[in-house]
């Protein structure tokens, strides 16, 4: 197996694997996540490929925003093979060279990927993650009352 860059043609086969996986959801476009992610230069996709064969044997998005770097849509395909634990290293690697943390989310109620990151030296952070939708249709501001008058 080696790790590369995710070419063109294996876009649809990437969004594939990330269905297969759960990791996608109704409310995000992995296509979308998938484009942004090779749009610029802070963020990539790698891909596990076989040695001397075609096919995709998993993926790791990776991005940094200067400080911390993080993962997303990690996917393996068969499990169990090794392949998700040289993605996180490939993934650590890449990062390494732009910022000096990793960090990643993982949901609620999935405690395999709560286990796997364990085993590979990763801790809970003390932290939560709080969102806000932005997107067409929704508010881009809070509202006044939150904030305070701004008389």
């Amino acid at each position: 197996m080696r790790i590369r860059d995710l070419r063109p043609a294996e876009h649809d086969a990437a969004i594939a694997l990330w269905h297969e996986a759960a990791l996608t959801r109704p409310w995000n476009d992995p296509r979308a996540d998938l484009d942004r992610a090779l749009a610029g230069p802070s963020s990539t996709v790698l891909a596990a490929v076989p040695d001397g064969g075609d096919g995709l044997l998993g993926t790791v998005m990776v991005g940094h925003d200067g400080h911390r770097g993080w993962m997303y849509y990690l996917a393996a395909a068969p499990r169990g093979e090794g392949t998700g634990r040289a993605l996180v290293a490939a993934a650590e690697a890449w990062l390494s060279a732009h910022v000096p943390k990793v960090q990643l989310m993982v949901r609620g109620g999935n405690p395999d990927a709560s286990d796997f990151y364990a085993h590979l030296g990763y801790e809970r952070s003390d932290v939560s993650v709080w969102q806000r939708v932005v997107g067409p249709g929704r508010p881009a501001t809070p509202s006044p009352g939150l904030l305070g008058s701004q008389e």
